[in-house]
């Protein structure tokens, strides 16, 4: 039986890991939150709270019996948090693995200034974010090597799914409609996640780089119109990005212009994104909301 091991159960993972649970898997992640924690609980996956004091244990014996071990975290300035402190149990105690993932961004790319990027092209981060995303996905590689094990890195474009959305922020009067000249993103649903990442562990020998991003990159004025459409609701008034106050995460966003292939995904794992654009991801969650 293929057993799956998720350390840090965030927004992104938990969506592979309840495609793993649906396929007949048995599914055990780790996370801090008690109310995500029950939740998950409930519907079968077994979950290892961290900050309880059994917490080490069970993640050595989670390690012990996994087949697939899948990393989610942001990394540091000191590196990767989960690599810090598990490395040593993996190298220990993970005999039955055969697979390891990491989720990384596509901040490794740094700015491109519009230009395509493919999983071929050399990564050259422009921010802190991606130079300690590229540094994770590299330490995360030597480990593989090191025991022997095919590594695949999924390097998000924009993440959105449920409850995470435009139309939601819509709803809310928290959408904005910025300009920027020239200024495309790439986006990935959340549930083209949970398919690609479940593809390539069927697939193991296939290791190495896989962007995960759909297939339009498009300005975000684009998306926020398109869901206002879709509400049937006035967009809100066009912003310059000069006129917009930004947090610094958003601004460090906002600095990186590249479009993204993900060619990869269909090629090697065989693939096809259920959400191919921004247009077909929105009337998907407005569907599944109705």
């Amino acid at each position: 039986m293929s057993r799956l091991f998720v350390l840090g159960l965030g927004y992104s993972a938990e969506a592979v890991a309840r495609r793993a649970l649906q396929a007949g898997w048995t599914v055990t992640g780790t996370t801090r939150d008690a109310e995500k924690a029950a939740r998950l609980e409930q519907i079968g996956i077994a979950v290892i709270r961290l900050d309880e004091p059994a917490a080490e244990e069970a993640v050595t014996e989670a390690l012990a019996t996994a087949t697939h071990l899948l990393a989610s975290a942001a990394p540091k300035d000191e590196g990767d948090p989960l690599l810090t402190a598990y490395s040593d149990s993996i190298r220990a105690h993970a005999n039955d693995l055969v697979w390891i993932g990491y989720l990384s961004s596509l901040s490794v790319y740094g700015d491109r200034k519009g230009a395509w990027v493919e999983e071929s092209s050399r990564a050259k981060p422009t921010s802190a974010v991606g130079r300690r995303r590229l540094d994770a996905e590299v330490a995360w590689e030597a480990l593989g090597e090191a025991l022997d094990l095919p590594v695949a890195v999924f390097r998000l474009a924009g993440i959105y799914g449920p409850g995470r959305n435009l139309l939601r922020d819509l709803k809310s009067g928290k959408a904005r409609r910025v300009i920027k000249a020239g200024q495309v993103f790439n986006r990935i649903h959340v549930e083209d996640i949970g398919g690609a990442v479940m593809a390539a562990m069927d697939r193991p020998e296939q290791a190495g780089i896989f962007n995960l991003a759909d297939r339009e990159p498009a300005a975000q004025s684009q998306v926020v119109l398109e869901a206002a459409r879709l509400l049937g609701v006035t967009p809100p008034p066009a912003q310059p990005i000069e006129k917009v106050e930004l947090s610094p995460m958003a601004q460090r966003f906002w600095t990186e212009n590249r479009r993204v292939s993900s060619r990869r995904i269909a090629k090697d794992l065989g693939y096809t994104l259920r959400y191919p654009t921004y247009r077909e991801g929105l009337a998907g969650l407005l569907s599944s909301e109705r």
